[in-house]
């Protein structure tokens, strides 16, 4: 087949203790899913999901054992880290029951959804999308896939990020206002999940600003850690 141009090569990240690599197909990102994190961001209550995008080519992907190397963004004085545990997909489908979900999980990954939080929330007052500030360059940094059937299912553990050694993040992913299979069952509803496509499950609370320098280290039990520096 002739195209007019190259094709970009698929955006791929590692599968932990592997060779192989998984492709990634779409970025999904659950907004406010930690009830003390919709606290500091002025909202309350367990409100039906909802859900942004990032592109595919924001992924940064960082390699076990090594730092990640993510720019400081243009246009923005006040970037801020979220840390989250990412669920990957080995199926897909429409209308996903609830109890079928985790059928769909192929693994997990640690995750930065990093936010130049100043210009989503002059969109948020415009009432504007929120492109420019969530779904930049190099805004999803990710580290390598740990297979389900390696680590199990995953409802219940620690997640944490530290800057510069110093504890910003300290919470549980069973605490997201909606869970794993219910934010899958609940965003199937609303496209055809494929294999391949990811979702950031939302961060808890005490996210905050980092400058070129600072070094991001965060992880959820049981998927190591995540070490990225703001170059």
């Amino acid at each position: 087949m002739d195209y007019v141009l190259p094709p970009q090569p698929p955006v791929a990240v590692p599968v932990a203790g592997s060779a192989a690599l998984f492709p990634v197909r779409r970025v999904y990102c659950v907004g406010r899913n930690y009830a003390e994190h919709a606290k500091e961001m002025g909202f309350t209550g367990r409100e039906d999901p909802f859900f942004f995008c990032k592109p595919a080519d924001a992924v940064l992907s960082v390699a076990d054992g090594e730092t990640g190397k993510m720019p400081y963004p243009p246009k923005t004085s006040n970037l801020h880290y979220e840390m989250e545990l990412v669920v990957v997909l080995g199926k897909g489908g429409r209308d996903i029951p609830v109890e079928e979900a985790n059928e769909c999980v192929w693994g997990y990954a640690l995750g930065l959804d990093m936010t130049r939080r100043d210009l989503q929330g002059d969109m948020k007052k415009q009432g504007r999308p929120w492109e420019i500030g969530k779904a930049f360059d190099f805004s999803a940094p990710l580290g390598p896939i740990h297979p389900r059937s390696v680590v199990g299912t995953l409802d219940k553990g620690a997640i944490w990020l530290d800057v510069n050694g110093q504890r910003k993040q300290s919470s549980d992913i069973s605490q997201m206002l909606w869970n794993v299979p219910e934010s899958i069952s609940y965003l199937s509803g609303l496209f055809e999940l494929q294999p391949g496509d990811i979702i950031f499950t939302g961060t808890p609370e005490g996210v905050g600003a980092v400058l070129q320098g600072d070094v991001i280290t965060g992880g959820v039990e049981g998927l190591g850690e995540l070490r990225v520096e703001i170059v």
